[in-house]
């Protein structure tokens, strides 16, 4: 690497780096895949307050599934990659998985999306998929997976995990943050405002999603 300037996005990571001196690449992959990213690239179709960009991938077990079949039914878009330490945070305790039952039981659609492409961290076969939902003990409706990142691209998810939440009529009501309190220590997360469930809540009793959008923290989706 030349010590000149580099300008570039990296991992999918909206992010100039500026000019640079006496710095590792170790040190580049900690910040990069490690430390919380926070994005504000706004190239996708998703919007908060517009239609929810229908798609259709693949899950782990090769059934075709498009949000719109869901369509009547509130959804949560998770963006997942199980080699992050942030979403680990919510899984090694089973956080994620309580949070996801609590949505499906009162009525929403929980739809996991794994977006790292193949050769990138995180990346996962349908094999290792179906091994992950169960290792994890996962309770989303499915976890799908999106290997060319297209999904990612146009719901501009750059972030692990990074939340949608639409509504039942389709419209995107919520964006961003799981919760408050970015951080990989899971003993944060029972203090923490949970976004997501907040917002289902606010669809639920018919009023507004407030916040509507938080800026994500995570690791960078490895497009």
């Amino acid at each position: 690497m030349r010590r000149s300037a580099l300008f570039s996005i990296v991992d999918g990571a909206c992010l100039i780096m500026r000019p640079m001196k006496n710095i590792t690449l170790a040190f580049l992959f900690v910040a990069l895949t490690i430390l919380p990213l926070r994005t504000t690239c706004a190239d996708s179709s998703a919007i908060v307050g517009t239609q929810a960009p229908d798609f259709q991938l693949q899950d782990a077990s090769g059934a075709e599934i498009s949000l719109s079949q869901f369509r009547g039914k509130p959804v949560v878009l998770e963006w997942f990659n199980a080699r992050c330490p942030f979403v680990q945070k919510f899984y090694r305790g089973g956080d994620m998985p309580h949070f996801q039952k609590q949505a499906t039981e009162n009525g929403a659609i929980w739809l996991t999306i794994n977006s790292s492409s193949q050769g990138k961290l995180g990346h996962l076969t349908p094999e290792h998929a179906l091994e992950i939902t169960k290792s994890l003990r996962m309770n989303s409706t499915a976890l799908l997976l999106d290997p060319t990142s297209t999904v990612a691209r146009l719901y501009g998810a750059r972030i692990t995990p990074h939340l949608f939440v639409i509504d039942a009529v389709g419209i995107l009501a919520y964006q961003g943050a799981i919760d408050n309190v970015p951080s990989t220590d899971s003993s944060d997360i029972a203090g923490a405002t949970n976004y997501v469930l907040a917002a289902l809540a606010a669809l639920a009793a018919n009023k507004p999603v407030q916040p509507s959008s938080t800026e994500p923290y995570g690791c960078s989706v490895k497009y």
